[in-house]
């Protein structure tokens, strides 16, 4: 079976939020729309431009009832070394979960083989822990918060809507199509 449309794996792991340590697991994801935001590695460089735009979108996602949950194969004590010397990063409010064994990243099936790292990727599940989106980037290719704002809309749109479905670039409150045997050839 593929991903989109899979569930969320156990897993229980370390944390950083908020200058606290914690232990979180996927029970604390289950009931609410959770972004799982995997990343190569902490003290890195197009890394940190993600992080902080999620930063500073975060107030968006939460409106929306999301939360995010960042992730790299770091621990949480290097996810605090760098919250607290790096300005970009030290605007995270979000719960950054270290995964150095890597159990949540090969459970989501990003992790590089031979190199003990994350791809770039990202994952919306939703309340029933059913993954609904996945997106992975290449080393090199950053992504972009208010792009994710607009696709989780679109999830949850589809969500509340059965029999409804967002067309490319559709935003909160244009036309849906309501996918039938009339459409059939004529979009």
């Amino acid at each position: 079976m593929g991903i989109i449309g899979s569930s969320l794996k156990p897993f229980t792991t370390q944390a950083y939020k908020q200058g606290k340590f914690l232990e979180v697991s996927d029970r604390d994801v289950a009931g609410k729309w959770a972004v799982f935001f995997f990343y190569p590695a902490d003290f890195t460089f197009v890394c940190p431009t993600e992080l902080e735009d999620l930063a500073d979108n975060y107030a968006e996602f939460q409106k929306l009832g999301v939360e995010i949950y960042s992730v790299s194969t770091d621990t949480h004590f290097s996810h605090k070394a760098w919250h607290d010397t790096s300005p970009a990063i030290g605007k995270i409010d979000f719960t950054m979960l270290g995964d150095p064994a890597g159990v949540i990243t090969n459970n989501f099936g990003v992790m590089r083989d031979g190199a003990g790292l994350a791809d770039r990727a990202t994952f919306v599940v939703d309340p029933e822990g059913v993954i609904q989106f996945v997106e992975i980037t290449s080393e090199g290719v950053g992504r972009n918060a208010v792009e994710l704002l607009r696709k989780i809309k679109a999830a949850q749109y589809v969500a509340a809507h059965p029999g409804e479905v967002c067309p490319a670039k559709w935003e909160e409150g244009e036309t849906t199509l309501a996918p039938s045997l009339d459409l059939v050839g004529k979009i």
